[in-house]
């Protein structure tokens, strides 16, 4: 067989094992409960979500989407989203590409008719955020988003599309809104984007919707060894965000910690409201600390890089979503020490006996061996048991 039939045979086996994994992750979804009936669904996508139990009213909503090829159960997986909403208190919404609208479950960042408002599959993922915040009710003003790659260029069209359904996002890998529209720009500005002026790239937001401000606070995370989205792609979105938010090119802080590098940006009232990190080595994917502990969740896997940085904690702390947390533990009143327990029999067997010796009892000694069922029973009578 020559190398171009063992090629097309290659790519057989793989679309036919895509299909399959495909098929198979419809019926494990990691946990995570498929929501249907949520709207009109103009763009069919699946929506996913994690509630974790004894959820409060008015509790925040983060959104999270997927990287191509990978599947919104994989994702959470990896990202840790549901163990820290378990963690944290926050319900989770998970859209997934169906392979139907893109043959690499990509959502289409670069389709008109899928990131124009009220159009394709921005208004289903509305919709489905919309579902969710009615019946379950959430607090309408903490809604986040935040997306991989593909993902992540639909995080900035989210973003544009309905800035005011957002008070935050985090772009990972991602692009700036309006930077390509069709396959071939897409595939172009990936490589490597035009440098445009802030001013050029605000106005494709400002133009999406018509919306006046306030504007969401934005998180950008890059790997500087992306060979798939190109890295400038931070620095342009970044440049979108700083335009609307009204911010100098300058940052206000800058901080370096071994490879990781952020800058951030604040408002008047020193509320960060715009912050980029780049990771010196890090390829195309999402930034993880991967285990248990402070700082760390998620799995490690393809386009899930274990770098020691945590994008997934970093969002909820730039959110505020951290902080709150442990303002409310702190609020909490402390909780009562426990009374000692009492003294409590269980045999005559040395150490079985708290605080009484073998050969001891509770009353006056007697002058020969103790009686076993005496001292059972004054033991009892000690612990209240009798």
């Amino acid at each position: 067989m020559n190398n171009r039939l063992d090629l097309a045979a290659l790519i057989r086996w793989q679309n036919a094992r895509q299909r399959a994994t495909a098929a198979a992750g419809h019926g494990d979804e990691g946990g995570l409960e498929e929501v249907s009936g949520f709207g009109t669904n103009p763009g069919a996508l699946r929506m996913l979500a994690h509630l974790p139990e004894g959820l409060p009213a008015g509790a925040p909503l983060v959104v999270a989407l997927h990287g191509c090829t990978q599947s919104a159960a994989g994702y959470d997986r990896g990202c840790g989203w549901s163990a820290m909403a378990d963690s944290l208190g926050f319900a989770l919404l998970l859209p997934e590409q169906q392979r139907a609208n893109n043959s690499h479950l990509c959502f289409n960042w670069f389709e008109a008719g899928d990131t124009a408002r009220d159009a394709g599959e921005v208004l289903s993922i509305r919709q489905a955020i919309d579902h969710l915040v009615r019946t379950h009710a959430l607090d309408p003003r903490r809604v986040f988003i935040t997306g991989l790659s593909a993902g992540g260029a639909m995080t900035a069209a989210m973003l544009a599309a309905y800035p005011e359904v957002f008070a935050g996002g985090a772009i990972i890998a991602g692009l700036p809104h309006g930077s390509a529209l069709g396959v071939s720009e897409a595939l172009r500005v990936m490589a490597r984007p035009q440098s445009l002026s802030a001013a050029s790239r605000g106005g494709s937001v400002r133009m999406a919707s018509g919306h006046k401000g306030p504007w969401p606070r934005v998180s950008i995370w890059h790997g500087e060894a992306d060979h798939t989205v190109h890295p400038d792609n931070a620095e342009e979105s970044a440049k979108q965000w700083l335009f609307l938010h009204g911010l100098a090119d300058a940052p206000a802080a800058e901080e370096r910690n071994g490879g990781h590098l952020r800058r951030r940006w604040t408002g008047p009232d020193g509320t960060a409201r715009v912050e980029l990190h780049r990771i010196a080595g890090m390829a195309h994917g999402v930034p993880l600390a991967p285990g248990e502990g402070d700082g760390r969740c998620g799995e490690a896997g393809a386009f899930l890089l274990d770098v020691g940085v945590s994008s997934t904690h970093g969002a909820l702390a730039f959110w505020g979503l951290e902080e709150e947390r442990a303002m409310q533990a702190a609020s909490r009143p402390a909780p009562r020490p426990a009374p000692e327990p009492a003294r409590a029999a269980a045999s005559t067997f040395p150490g079985m006996f708290p605080g009484m010796l073998p050969g001891t009892s509770s009353g006056p000694a007697s002058a020969g061996a103790m009686d076993p069922g005496a001292t059972i029973n004054r033991a009892l009578k000690a612990a209240g048991l009798l």
